[in-house]
């Protein structure tokens, strides 16, 4: 039950964030308003002493990471996954460094590219080096905008089109770091769930506009296909559905369902990085009755072990990747990284 609580805090969280709490949230907002400026000089200072000297340098190894202005839900670990891939497709034996938060993520990494190796470790340094030691030619940090320790070669950031430009800051948005941040990047990738291409495109050149020297691309993540918990291609579930998920913006992912099967949904969110138990599955099964559960690949990961229990009506609603601009530009930029 706690961790039912712990996903409706979440849920309201994003919803004060998005100025839905009416007049308590808006007085909230103003209570708030002083933690978010220690939050902003906070991050400043921290900022100004690496802009002076930099990150380390792990010598011999090439980096790129991959990061966000807000918290999750961008997209960041199956853009990850295809900056990995683009370096092994130029030569390079790459390398997946994240800090190790959620498992899930280290499992989709390990399924989506089996040939590459996945170091986890909140030291981003020593993971670097870990996969320096290891073979690694190039290293891609997975959420790594804002862990400056570790210096790197590109910085690509995420920004969801369905998020404005302009944010407020921890704790009174989502926001982990200003727009201004995005002059210390190298590339801009605006992903789209729920938002139109339209949307995305403005959200694309508002960027441009305001950092004319940043390639900008433009991906959607897009239901690509049914699968069973094992992985196995499924037919389409028929009639309303129970979407269960454990990601940082569950709607979206009830909105993407409902749209692809043209039946209403309930959403059941667990907390982002949730770890499912015996307990949980049984609420979930309950919960559904004769409809058909409904998860994301990142939940899948998770539940491989609750298989038995979950029975075969499950199905799993997997994304994939749609560039829509600026794929080009963007590999030639991640795999430019190259040389001596």
């Amino acid at each position: 039950m706690c961790r039912l609580v712990r996903a409706g805090v979440e849920q309201a969280l994003r919803r004060w964030w998005r100025g839905d709490a009416g007049a308590a949230g808006a007085v909230l907002q103003a209570l708030a308003a002083p933690a978010e400026w220690a939050y902003r000089g906070g991050l400043a200072l921290r900022n100004r002493r690496y802009d002076g000297r930099g990150g380390i340098v792990v010598h011999g190894l090439r980096v790129v990471s991959v990061g966000n202005l807000s918290l999750g839900g961008t997209g960041k670990t199956p853009v990850a996954a295809w900056a990995a891939r683009a370096l092994a497709a130029a030569g390079l034996k790459p390398a997946l460094v994240a800090r190790g938060y959620g498992r899930d993520e280290l499992l989709l990494h390990h399924r989506w590219n089996p040939d590459v190796p996945v170091v986890a470790d909140p030291d981003r340094v020593a993971a670097a080096r870990a996969a320096l030691a290891g073979g690694a030619q190039a290293v891609v940090l997975d959420d790594g905008f804002q862990h400056r320790r570790l210096a790197r070669d590109v910085d690509l950031v995420l920004l969801a089109a369905e998020d404005t430009l302009r944010g407020r800051l921890l704790p009174r948005g989502p926001f982990r770091e200003p727009a201004t941040a995005l002059g210390r990047s190298h590339g801009v990738v605006v992903t789209r769930r729920t938002a139109t291409e339209a949307e995305a495109d403005a959200r694309a050149r508002e960027v441009a506009a305001l950092f004319p020297a940043l390639l900008v691309g433009r991906v959607a993540l897009v239901p690509h296909g049914w699968h069973s918990l094992d992985g196995a291609p499924a037919p389409a579930p028929e009639g309303p559905t129970l979407a269960v998920t454990a990601v940082a913006r569950p709607e979206s992912f009830a909105a993407q369902l409902e749209a692809a099967t043209g039946a209403p949904t309930e959403l059941l969110a667990f907390p982002d990085h949730h770890e499912f138990t015996h307990d949980d599955v049984k609420a979930m099964r309950a919960r559904a009755g004769e409809r058909t559960v409904v998860v994301t690949e990142k939940d899948a990961v998770k539940l491989q072990p609750h298989e038995t229990a979950l029975g075969p009506a499950l199905r799993v609603l997997s994304l994939s990747l749609r560039w829509e601009a600026g794929e080009a530009a963007l590999a030639g930029l991640v795999t430019a990284v190259r040389g001596p």
